[in-house]
């Protein structure tokens, strides 16, 4: 018996090319997870107003040291909170710069073992 790898639906969602569903490989999944949680803004679901961590929320906030301590304690809460069942988080550094948004994350898929180096990036409007 071979083992099957898991696939769940890709971020964003799309159809391929045969005009199904496209799918993910199921880290890619995780990832796709990661940045939903990442760049939505509490309010912004209806039936989970709590959802996310509002980033991009402050973008045109004045950088410091005590904003951007406050900023990793809120994305390290948001992460255990909504995806600590999928995913550890061993390092995480969140980056703001002018109207840009950087998250440095380094975290392990709990079911495969795979750890993952990513960085997110998200912009406030033009």
């Amino acid at each position: 018996m071979t083992a099957r790898r898991r696939t769940d639906v890709a971020f964003p969602f799309r159809s391929d090319r045969r005009g199904r569903t496209a799918h993910a490989a199921y880290d890619e999944h995780v990832r796709d997870l990661i940045e939903q949680l990442l760049f939505t803004s509490p309010g912004e679901r209806v039936m989970r107003p709590d959802f996310g961590c509002g980033l991009l929320d402050l973008v045109f906030t004045p950088n410091s040291p005590e904003l951007a301590s406050a900023l990793e304690l809120s994305v390290q809460a948001s992460l255990q909170r909504w995806l600590g069942e999928l995913m550890e988080v061993e390092s995480l550094d969140v980056v703001s710069e002018e109207n840009v948004v950087r998250v440095y994350l380094r975290y392990v898929v709990r079911s495969t073992g795979s750890r993952r180096d990513e960085v997110f990036e998200g912009s406030g409007p033009a």
